[in-house]
């Protein structure tokens, strides 16, 4: 890693600015007075999605912070703090409320899947066959390569992405541009979805959706919420604490114990040979066969402590809802957001316009396919927004978005999210040979 140039290097000065920078959005947010500056700029500015830019322009181009350095996206909020709020969101999960939700939304997120894997092959069609040296490749059947690799990351996550560079044998050099491409289209994107849940209800008016069962499974967890809150005591606070960090310790012993066994399996099968002698499994079992993604620690960290979450809802475990374990919950969530933010540089955009531009169409294939059939089967910006991030953010931001219309539908992301790890592999492998037909 190359030294940072930032001026602050101190994770602890990095998370008193990130926690500032929360503090005075949700101050400002707040205020109540019509006339106040405040109240007009959030008629137009979610305070989410300000949560999520200001720590960016803090890293670009203030230059304050270094978000790649930092270590508190990783392993702090990704991996303490997100599946601890996912134990503490889940826990109040209506179980009957999601099944209302009714096939759109599992529509949705395979519509974004499918939009990703056209996406890619369109892309390179438009852009990469006309100058395919834009990204330092030499040929298009290099560029198609390294593609592959962004289809692993927005259809599963960073298992499948790596899983799509030992596949097709991208090189580092060309690896590390398409992650640029990556990380900057998704979080622009990511940034759009956010505004958009600010008006949802403009949106699902021009599809003409019907959002009744999303508002009733809302409303469901608000009055259970309601109907149970108390001022909550110290007992609570390290109860709620306690059992988040608890299960999150439990999720993390897990993952150490799954993840290697996999990964055992998959090395072992290197070794195999058929009856002339060749391997049979070049990359290992597990690769070749698209299921990467259980060789991930974080892949089993999101689904144990998940699971743990929706277990603990059928118990009396739930009764601490009404102490405010959804509200802790998004306090862990608006930190990830913080820290997400801050590994944007908005300055890459800048210095790679080329090979941005095809994440650009790309992504823009991607929405407008999502677009046209959300307003086909008039279904609700919400499944359309949480079905894109579950592809293209995975577990990390898509209980964000959800969280972005209602903390109370921060479960519906992470199911969806854990579904894109499951298919990741898959879609990418598909989109790996359209593209290398398109090429």
């Amino acid at each position: 890693m190359e030294p940072t140039t930032a001026f602050f290097t101190n994770d602890a000065i990095v998370f008193g600015l990130l926690m500032l920078c929360l503090a005075f959005v949700f101050v400002t947010s707040s205020i109540e007075n019509e006339k106040s500056f405040w109240k007009k700029f959030y008629t137009y500015v979610p305070p989410l999605l300000l949560c999520y830019f200001l720590p960016a322009l803090l890293n670009w181009p203030l230059g304050l912070i270094d978000g790649e350095s930092s270590k508190l996206y990783n392993p702090v909020a990704s991996r303490y703090l997100l599946p601890a709020s996912l134990v503490l969101l889940c826990i109040s999960i209506d179980f009957k409320g999601i099944i209302n939700l009714g096939p759109k939304a599992l529509i949705m997120f395979f519509t974004a899947t499918i939009g990703i894997i056209l996406g890619g092959p369109i892309a390179l069609l438009l852009i990469g066959t006309i100058a395919p040296d834009i990204v330092g490749v030499s040929d298009a059947g290099e560029l198609w390569r390294g593609l592959s690799t962004i289809a692993g990351s927005w259809i599963g996550g960073g298992a499948n992405q790596t899983a799509m560079k030992e596949i097709f044998e991208v090189s580092d050099k060309l690896f590390s541009s398409m992650v640029v491409i990556d990380v900057v289209v998704a979080n622009i994107w990511m940034g759009f979805l956010l505004y958009g849940a600010n008006i949802s209800d403009k949106i699902d008016s021009w599809f003409k959706a019907d959002a009744s069962a999303i508002k009733d499974l809302k409303e469901r967890v608000e009055n259970y919420q309601s109907q149970n809150a108390r001022i909550p005591s110290t007992t609570d606070y390290f109860l709620m604490i306690g059992i988040a960090f608890g299960a999150t310790a439990l999720s993390h012993w897990g993952a150490d114990l799954i993840a290697p066994v996999f990964q055992n399996i998959n090395e072992s099968s290197k070794t195999l040979t058929d009856a002339s002698g060749a391997l049979m499994y070049p990359n290992g079992k597990l690769v070749e066969w698209g299921i990467s993604s259980i060789m991930s620690g974080f892949f089993w960290l999101i689904v144990i402590s998940t699971t743990i979450g929706l277990v603990l809802s059928f118990t009396r475990a739930r009764q601490i809802e009404g102490a405010g374990a959804s509200k802790i919950g998004s306090v862990f969530i608006y930190i990830l957001v913080a820290t997400i933010g801050m590994k944007m540089n908005i300055g890459e955009v800048f210095n790679n316009l080329d090979a941005f531009a095809i994440g650009l169409v790309w992504m823009i294939v991607h929405v407008s396919l999502l677009l046209f059939v959300g307003k086909l089967i008039k279904a609700p910006f919400f499944f359309t927004a949480v079905g894109s991030q579950a592809n293209v953010g995975g577990a990390a931001s898509a209980p964000v978005v959800a969280s972005a219309f209602s903390p109370a539908l921060a479960p519906v992301g992470v199911l969806m999210a854990v579904l894109g790890y499951a298919l990741g592999t898959y879609g990418a492998i598909i989109c790996a040979t359209l593209m290398q037909w398109a090429s």
